[in-house]
């Protein structure tokens, strides 16, 4: 990928794509289902049309995420995952990829593993952004002035009960893109008709007010047509959940990481 002066990856993968694509950023709990799976993971994903990947570091109180992340936060702890070992598998990743790699998660393990040390240490292995759900844009300054420093985009959420001034401000602080958090309540799949039901209204308002980075609906897609049907007037979507769904589904079966990136690819480009 080729990066212009100034340019994060992230920002490059917007740049560069067609008009009429969508952009697919999938999460996956670092960790989860083993350690040694992350990596192998993130390359598969990539292989099968993943645009962007955001790696959950899990917490043993995650607030935001509903009982598939808890679960899969969970087992990942219970792994042996440490933020060390995270940033280990991002290095590992970028032996081999330039795909953006995004940490999501909660404020508390970066206050433990120190927010200095940590954005430094983000960057140095590779990790393009950060998003934190619990350090909201008022109180941000604890981190954001070390991501920035280390060249980390700072990535803010906002959701159908956010006004449009503060959604005004999260575009103005946000720097990759804007998450959107298509409804209220906890992360997890929904049926589709439940999310385009409560969407559209606050998706019209987010285009009138975030209109300097682009825009990822998340919360709630589970297949294609639910991409496609709640994206189609953002840059994209992100899928977390119902991707923690399948490999729980599958895994340790032989065979498992096929059914997954099965399904990774069907999100991207519908039954081929």
């Amino acid at each position: 990928m080729h990066l212009t002066k100034n340019m994060s990856r992230i920002q490059s993968i917007f740049k560069q794509k067609n008009a009429d694509e969508k952009i697919m950023s999938l999460f996956i709990t670092a960790g989860y289902p083993d350690l040694d799976s992350t990596v192998d993971l993130v390359l598969g994903f990539e292989k099968n049309g993943a645009d962007l990947i955001e790696l959950g570091m899990p917490f043993s109180d995650p607030l935001a995420d509903g009982p598939t992340i808890q679960y899969a936060s969970n087992v990942a702890i219970d792994n042996g995952i440490t933020m060390k070992k995270i940033f280990e598998m991002v290095r590992e990743v970028r032996k081999t990829s330039e795909i953006p790699i995004i940490l999501m998660g909660y404020i508390n393990p970066v206050f433990r593993y120190g927010v200095e040390a940590f954005c430094e240490d983000a960057a140095e292995c590779g990790v393009d952004g950060l998003i934190i759900p619990d350090a909201p844009l008022e109180e941000s300054t604890i981190i954001s002035d070390s991501a920035e420093k280390h060249g980390l985009d700072m990535i803010y959420l906002v959701a159908p009960n956010s006004s449009d001034k503060r959604m005004q401000m999260v575009d103005q602080h946000s720097r990759g893109f804007v998450y959107c958090v298509s409804v209220t309540g906890v992360t997890g799949a929904r049926s589709g008709e439940e999310v385009v039901r409560s969407v559209g209204k606050f998706i019209e308002r987010v285009k009138s007010n975030v209109t300097k980075n682009p825009k990822l609906v998340g919360f709630g897609i589970k297949s294609h047509e639910d991409a496609q049907l709640i994206a189609k007037d953002t840059d994209g979507f992100i899928v977390g959940s119902a991707l923690i769904d399948i490999i729980r589904k599958n895994f340790p079966n032989k065979d498992w990481k096929d059914h997954v990136f099965n399904f990774v690819k069907k999100l991207k480009y519908g039954n081929l």
